[in-house]
């Protein structure tokens, strides 16, 4: 009996612990994260794409690529604090991201939180899919036989459902994701900017995208579910 509850707490107390922030970020260096920066194949050379500056995660926006964790994370709750420290631009939080480059030799199989300043919350499915309400309203076709999905010629993207959820440039933002089965929801300061579900994976990495413009990230941090 003794032993069956030694079992019980050792149980419990792993259980405990994978509930607990882990921060993917340290405040330091790159530990745990991986560049895939194609221009870096024709010259390794290049200046780097991401940085730490004064204890922050920087995105210098070119040379175009991603920042991706080198472990695959499911069912997890992902909470990301960034700002846009100068000129507005783009960028974005990559979950469930698998084959490299599986878009135009730069996007990774994966399913994009959008982060573009006034855009934060769009969906953008890359070789995978993922569904919400309002399909026809809320997923723009660019021609009438698209289709929605995530392949090259597919309507992939999917608007927030909210206007001015983001602060103004140059403050931080907080984003949640969490990503629970085949469902990933997205809150930004606060308010619910998108919910989907019924997506085709649901494990994978997590990337960071340098796609134009310099962003800087105080906070990564997941906490399992």
């Amino acid at each position: 009996m003794d032993s069956y509850f030694l079992i019980a707490a050792a149980l419990i107390s792993t259980l405990v612990s994978a509930a607990e922030p882990v921060a993917l970020f340290n405040g330091k260096d790159l530990t745990g994260w991986a560049s895939d920066v194609p221009e870096a194949d024709k010259n390794p050379a290049i200046a780097p794409s991401f940085i730490v500056r004064n204890g922050l995660l920087v995105s210098l926006g070119i040379p175009k690529g991603h920042l991706i964790t080198e472990k695959t994370f499911s069912n997890y709750k992902l909470v990301v604090e960034y700002r846009f420290p100068g000129a507005s631009g783009n960028c974005g939080v990559l979950v469930h991201a698998s084959t490299l480059r599986a878009r135009g030799n730069m996007f990774p199989k994966s399913i994009e939180v959008q982060m573009m300043h006034q855009d934060a919350g769009d969906f953008w499915c890359i070789e995978e899919n993922i569904e919400v309400p309002d399909m026809e309203k809320r997923r723009p076709r660019n021609a009438p036989e698209q289709s929605f999905g995530g392949g090259l010629n597919d309507a992939r993207r999917i608007l927030n459902l909210t206007d001015g959820s983001e602060k103004p440039l140059g403050e931080w933002n907080t984003m949640k994701i969490e990503c629970k089965g085949d469902e990933i929801k997205v809150v930004v300061n606060g308010t619910l900017v998108n919910h989907g579900s019924k997506g085709t994976t649901s494990s994978g990495k997590i990337a960071l995208q340098a796609e134009g413009a310099e962003v800087e990230f105080r906070k990564v941090e997941l906490t399992g579910l």
